[in-house]
């Protein structure tokens, strides 16, 4: 007699898998709701910036698109799957952000920026920002972006890193005039199109990626190959969408498209705003931050503003950015509520609240300052780029003494 008990589903796990997705379902069918009452109430852009947001959510999670995973798996591993796969998002922003800028700003040399575009100062303070940040982000496991979407798999000590940041942007409010009249208002905003145009930025971009690639690809060590597997079914659809993980590089390639759509609806994608303005509120409120925030809201980027509306546009990117991860763990099986320790809690809200000072001042994330600042072709988000992975990958080495 066949012994099926190896391809036999478990009752309890069955009925688990059922209610699961039929959760999955009704948060999707919410959101898609929520999205339809702002389309014909709030306003277009809030329920554009849910549906995006929703979709941020979902490729973020099926991809493992972390800045840090990806960047101590090549550490540790020399797996640079992941790292290919940012560079493919940075590749397909700079081709739309170029296409789209030439309506705007059809003479790129006369001096004029790109609306909204995050094209932020270049400074030492800039590169300080990038380093805390980096080092923020090796201590708490995630950057940003990725704390919250792992809040949607259940990873209840992203809430210790998040509330540092809050922490963090207040601290770099207290900063911010100090350090503006030390450097920031005398640093020049640097564009590549408005040195070499169009044609020669995105020359310059994509020479600049294809060389890191070429090195990442090089350095690459390929995994063991697997045992040959029995011949399967094609999988369906399903499998495809919520079995393995995606490879990084379909999910970059899919995040850069979004960020073209978000920028050229919305605004350029961007996690801090709302987490800022959320800070800067408090602040204001229990009068612990200056009166008055030197040039602060003359920059493009991530940056904040007193909140006079309940829900913003970035709030309800963000919002729904939790709900599409969580929605997506809970059909891919990757829901998995974590038990919080002191220690790990701990190193979190010391990681968060250097991400917090260092988003801030640089006025951005690895998403708002360096995803949507690199594919804007602005040599800030270069800056940012560098000293972040340096601060990251020397904290990483620190840690791994032995």
């Amino acid at each position: 007699m066949p012994n099926n008990t190896a391809t036999t589903i478990a009752p309890a796990q069955g009925r688990s898998d059922f209610f699961s997705n039929a959760l999955a379902a009704i948060v999707a069918i919410g959101v898609l709701i929520w999205a339809w009452r702002l389309s014909g109430g709030v306003g277009e852009p809030l329920a554009l910036s849910v549906l995006l947001g929703a979709a941020f959510g979902v490729l973020l999670q099926r991809s493992r698109f972390c800045f840090f995973c990806v960047t101590r798996d090549f550490l540790e591993g020399r797996d640079a799957r992941g790292l290919l796969g940012i560079i493919a998002a940075l590749a397909m922003g700079t081709l739309g952000y170029h296409l789209i800028f030439g309506l705007f700003v059809p003479d790129a040399a006369a001096g004029r920026l790109p609306p909204d575009a995050h094209i932020g100062p270049v400074s030492w303070v800039l590169a300080v920002a990038a380093f805390a940040f980096g080092v923020g982000m090796s201590l708490s496991g995630s950057c940003i972006s990725a704390h919250l979407y792992r809040l949607g798999e259940g990873a209840t000590e992203s809430i210790a890193a998040l509330a540092g940041v809050l922490v963090g942007f207040a601290l770099g409010f207290a900063t911010w005039n100090t350090l503006y009249l030390a450097a920031i208002d005398r640093a020049p905003v640097l564009w590549l199109p408005a040195m070499t145009g169009y044609g020669g930025s995105v020359l310059i971009q994509l020479g600049i990626l294809g060389g890191l690639a070429l090195l990442l690809m090089r350095w690459h060590r390929p995994a063991a190959p697997a045992a040959p597997a029995a011949p399967a079914a094609p999988p369906g659809l399903r499998a495809c969408l919520f079995g393995q993980r995606w490879p990084t590089y379909v999910g970059g390639l899919l995040i850069g498209a979004l960020a073209i759509m978000a920028y050229l609806r919305v605004a350029p994608l961007g996690v801090t705003a709302e987490i800022g303005s959320i800070a800067r509120t408090t602040g204001a409120g229990f009068s612990l931050l200056p009166e008055r925030l030197q040039g602060l809201d003359g920059f493009s980027g991530c940056a904040t503003a007193v909140k006079d509306t309940l829900l913003s546009e970035n709030g309800a990117f963000i919002i729904a950015l939790v709900l599409g991860s969580f929605a997506s763990a809970l059909a891919a099986g990757d829901f998995r509520p974590q038990p919080v320790t002191l220690a790990s809690t701990t190193g979190k809200l010391a990681g968060g609240i250097l991400m917090g000072w260092g988003a801030m001042t640089a006025l951005g994330c690895t998403v708002g300052t360096l995803l949507s600042g690199i594919m804007a072709a602005a040599v800030s988000g270069w800056v940012f780029a560098f000293f972040c992975m340096l601060g990251l990958w020397l904290t990483w080495l620190l840690k791994n003494r032995r």
